[in-house]
Order: structure tokens, then C-alpha cells, then sequence
């Protein structure tokens, strides 16, 4: 996804023209919104190689733990 998240078409796509109720808007994952919408929403599943490149990328970082380390 690039760019800003446009709520306020999302929000009118949702509401107005899926006449979802906003409880069940604000509960839908982005992929089930998505098919709601008709748009392809067909996503590779993650895979161990994928999540080790995304853990690298993104570390965990601890309160009070100043080198990033575990």
C-alpha cells in the first residue's frame, strides 16, 4: 500500500454503499474489507523467510534495554 489511508472514502464505501453498521466497519481486517469492495485482495502467505526479512527490518525494542537485544 502506498500513500495515505483515504477513511473518509473507505468510511462512505463502507457505511453508505456495504450499509455496514460502524461496529462491524471498524471490526473488518483490511483483506475482508477489501473483498467486500470487490477489489482482488489475494495476498502470498507469509513465509518463514519473509518474516525473518521482516523481524531484521523491524526489531523489537525493550524499555530500558539500549542496544535493542533481548
Amino acid at each position: 500500500m502506498s500513500g495515505p489511508i483515504d477513511w473518509q472514502g473507505l468510511l462512505r464505501v463502507g457505511l453508505h454503499d456495504l450499509r455496514l453498521l460502524p461496529e462491524v466497519f471498524w471490526r473488518l481486517t483490511p483483506a475482508e474489507l477489501r473483498i467486500m469492495m470487490g477489489v482482488d485482495a489475494t495476498v502470498a502467505p507469509l513465509t518463514r523467510a519473509r518474516l525473518s526479512e521482516l523481524a531484521a527490518a523491524f526489531p523489537d525494542k525493550w524499555k530500558g534495554n539500549d542496544d535493542g537485544d533481548n
